[in-house]
């Protein structure tokens, strides 16, 4: 496989997983982004909706930059890139600390932190889970996890410096404290060796580009179930609170608690479907996360919810999303292989970005929670069919189930 000692090996996929693990903690940070709307929406005078727009711009730049990421790391491989995005992280909450408009807020916290969020994330994710081929499923759900972790983490410290500093210090810290970690985890990185066929082709996935990837039906069905997920998720988890008010009318005090459950439930899908998924086809494993989502949507569309009814639904939607996104790259890799994971998986990541937005788009245009749960209820049964008629792409001029890892 490489041209180092089993130890030296060994030493490197080691480090290179914990600087994955202390990278991903720092980069999680962005989701505390709802603790600033409020002082934001203060300090530029501007609607907290208007404020809040700038987490979007923010999804869609991770999402963008995820995609080309693997173009990047080609050039200039994975220990510079993840410096870079360390440092452009840094200068970005440098910037907001000093925004003194919504434009300019928009350009910083929105295009420039998202993009070196999304340089850093998947591509670091990736090149991890190349370094530990018979254990995709876990490695995922540890990189994948310390992301959730770093929300839940930099939550307490974002909100304590914010009582103790004031909010242009706060950004100022935050971009220093998340560089520092992204630079150290950065130089425990080295770049994954380039799998070999060891000439088994029943149990591996050959190798495809991108371009080849794309031409196959299977892309496209994954891509759909991807998108479907992440708007189900993101759509659920961004508004968990007003449902809470406005259908099951809770005081907003008990609906907070929404943010609790879900942080739970997302933690526990990473975990628990991550380390599923190397025990049983992960193709399974999607299908799986479906049901527990469909029985979420169900809760949220059929039913008059009560507290418990309430908190139940939105723990299957957040468990399956979490789930969802940690078994994904591990699921490409299997269709696609692994030496070009981080482009063929890339592009299918743009379903998050697309995703992040479409929920509020729809709900905005038709007015209410009602017609945009019954899209997303729509899109899982298909994605649900999908994920039961996938087949692997042809090999040797057979179509084959996915009955393997």
């Amino acid at each position: 496989m490489t041209t180092a000692t089993p130890a030296n090996y060994q030493r490197t996929r080691t480090l290179t997983l914990i600087g994955t693990i202390i990278t991903q903690f720092a980069l999680g940070s962005v989701y505390t982004w709802s603790l600033f709307n409020g002082p934001l929406a203060n300090k530029l005078d501007a609607p907290i909706s208007e404020v809040a727009f700038s987490f979007g711009l923010l999804s869609l730049g991770l999402a963008i930059a995820s995609s080309l990421a693997g173009k990047l790391q080609e050039r200039f491989g994975v220990r510079n890139v993840t410096l870079g995005a360390g440092i452009l992280m840094a200068v970005g909450f440098w910037l907001t600390a000093h925004a003194d408009n919504l434009m300019m807020l928009y350009l910083s916290a929105g295009i420039l932190v998202g993009l070196a969020d999304g340089a850093g994330y998947l591509m670091t994710l990736s090149n991890c889970v190349k370094w530990f081929p018979e254990r995709k499923g876990l490695i995922s759900a540890c990189s994948i996890g310390a992301y959730g972790l770093g929300s839940l983490g930099f939550k307490f410290i974002c909100g304590a410096l914010l009582s103790a500093q004031g909010l242009e210090n706060t950004f100022m810290i935050w971009g220093v404290l998340a560089m520092s970690m992204i630079i150290v985890g950065a130089l425990l990185m080295r770049d994954a060796p380039m799998q070999k066929s060891s000439g088994n082709t029943q149990l591996e996935a050959k190798d495809y580009t991108l371009a080849q990837s794309v031409r196959l039906p299977q892309y496209w069905m994954l891509a759909l179930m991807f998108l479907t997920a992440c708007m189900s998720g993101l759509y659920v988890i961004g508004v968990a609170k007003d449902i809470g008010e406005g259908m099951v009318h809770l005081s907003a005090q008990t609906a907070a608690n929404a943010v609790t459950v879900i942080a739970i439930a997302n933690l526990s899908g990473r975990l628990i479907l991550g380390v599923l998924s190397d025990k049983m086809a992960r193709i399974r494993v999607i299908t799986l996360a479906q049901i527990v989502s469909l029985v979420g949507m169900s809760i949220l569309l059929f039913t008059h919810m009560n507290e418990s009814t309430f908190f139940l639904s939105l723990a299957c939607v957040a468990f399956s999303f979490g789930g969802t996104i940690t078994v994904f790259p591990s699921l490409v890799s299997d269709f696609f292989g692994l030496n070009n994971l981080t482009k063929n998986y890339g592009l299918i990541y743009l379903g998050f970005g697309i995703g992040s937005v479409l929920g509020s788009l729809v709900a905005s245009a038709f007015g209410g929670f009602t017609v945009t749960f019954s899209l997303i209820m729509t899109l899982l049964v298909i994605s649900l069919v999908l994920s039961l008629s996938i087949r692997l792409p042809n090999r040797q001029n057979v179509v084959e189930p996915l009955l393997h890892n």
